[in-house]
């Protein structure tokens, strides 16, 4: 009897089915536009998917690492800074040459007469104003 039943209803889902897949006419238009974005959303929620799975298997594996006392960077070699430091200390020494250079200048340099004709043309302006 079981079986009679399990076979009416699996009769009666199949017809269903296919009524509804094939039984229904729709006269609509699906625009490429609306399937582009379907498959933006498929893909947003695959990656979105992945970024938390990835992301808590890293938890799960960080938690099993310490209690088994694991450590993932027991055989990696670390650099040092060596190289950073040296250009760092390179392009300072540059730097203090260069403001040196630039006082050197301004202490050496005599005025010329555009300059002292200038400096009085100020001195003038500020005399008058006064």
């Amino acid at each position: 009897m079981k079986k009679k039943v399990f076979s009416l209803f699996e009769l009666c889902f199949f017809f269903v089915a296919a009524y509804l897949m094939f039984g229904l006419s729709v006269n609509a238009y699906i625009d490429p536009s609306v399937v582009t974005y379907t498959i933006q959303v498929g893909a947003g929620i695959i990656i979105a998917i992945g970024a938390v799975v990835g992301i808590y298997f890293r938890k799960a594996k960080k938690k099993i690492s310490n209690k088994l006392g694991i450590d993932e960077n027991k055989n990696k070699e670390v650099e040092s800074d060596d190289i950073l430091e040296e250009v760092e200390d390179k392009k300072e020494e540059k730097k203090q040459e260069k403001k040196q250079e630039i006082k050197k200048e301004s202490v050496n340099k005599e005025p010329t007469k555009e300059t002292k004709n200038n400096n009085n043309k100020n001195k003038n302006k500020n005399n008058k104003k006064k």
